[in-house]
Parts: structure tokens; C-alpha cells; sequence
């Protein structure tokens, strides 16, 4: 269940980054509260995209991972984020990745480095 919460905080917190970084990113929440709750959406929804559908496309594009030498893990976690932004938007969240080629690989990129690293900080900290 930690995991899973911890999986939520650094998906939102790496939403986050990607919202004060990326030009086009957007989260709206209205209240500081309300925003905190539409991020703990979005990473819950991240998180969820993430361990649903993207072994799916990973699985189908593999060809395309080795031709690209990794690069097209930048494109499959950019479709994510629009998949994630699409639930987000049918639960009344507003969450825009940004328009989908520089801005939402841009986002997908930010997403991922801070993702990684929070949850880093997260791991180390419950080993302790």
C-alpha cells in the first residue's frame, strides 16, 4: 500500500515540474487544496496508465524501441501523459500534456527524471 502511495507522490510531484517547466502544461485546481487533489489525481491516474496500458505498447512497439535505440520510450510516455490527461478530463480534472509532439515529449521527459528521482528518495528513505 506505501508503494502505492509513494508511486501517487512522485507521479503528481513530477506533474508538477513538468507544469512549472514545459510551456503548454497545465494542471488547474483552483484552491491550493483543489490543486493538490487534481495532482493526486493525475499521478494516480499516471500510475494506473503506467502499469495498464503501457506494457501493452511497449510490448507491440519493441521493434521500434530497438530501431530507435530507446528513443521511442520518449514518444510511448508522451502518449501516456495524453492518455492520463484524457481520464483525467472524463473524472472533471483539468490536465493538459501540452500539444502532442514538443511539448508533451518535453512533459514526458521532466515526468520521467523527477518521477525516478522522487520515488528514489522515496525507497531510500522507507529502507531506513
Amino acid at each position: 500500500m506505501l508503494g502505492i502511495i509513494a508511486n501517487i507522490v512522485a507521479n503528481g510531484v513530477a506533474v508538477w515540474v513538468a507544469t512549472l517547466i514545459i510551456p503548454g502544461v497545465s494542471i488547474e485546481g483552483g484552491t491550493p487544496a483543489q490543486s493538490l487533489l487534481s495532482l493526486a489525481i493525475v499521478g494516480g491516474l499516471l500510475g494506473l496508465v503506467n502499469a495498464v496500458i503501457k506494457p501493452l505498447i511497449k510490448a507491440l512497439t519493441s521493434c521500434l524501441y530497438v530501431l530507435t535505440l530507446g528513443l521511442m520510450g520518449f514518444v510511448v510516455n508522451a502518449l501516456m501523459l495524453r492518455i492520463a490527461g484524457w481520464l483525467a478530463g472524463k473524472l472533471g480534472v483539468h490536465f493538459d500534456p501540452g500539444q502532442f509532439f514538443w511539448s508533451t515529449i518535453g512533459a514526458a521527459v521532466v515526468v520521467t527524471l523527477v518521477s525516478m528521482l522522487v520515488d528514489r528518495v522515496l525507497v531510500a528513505r522507507d529502507q531506513d
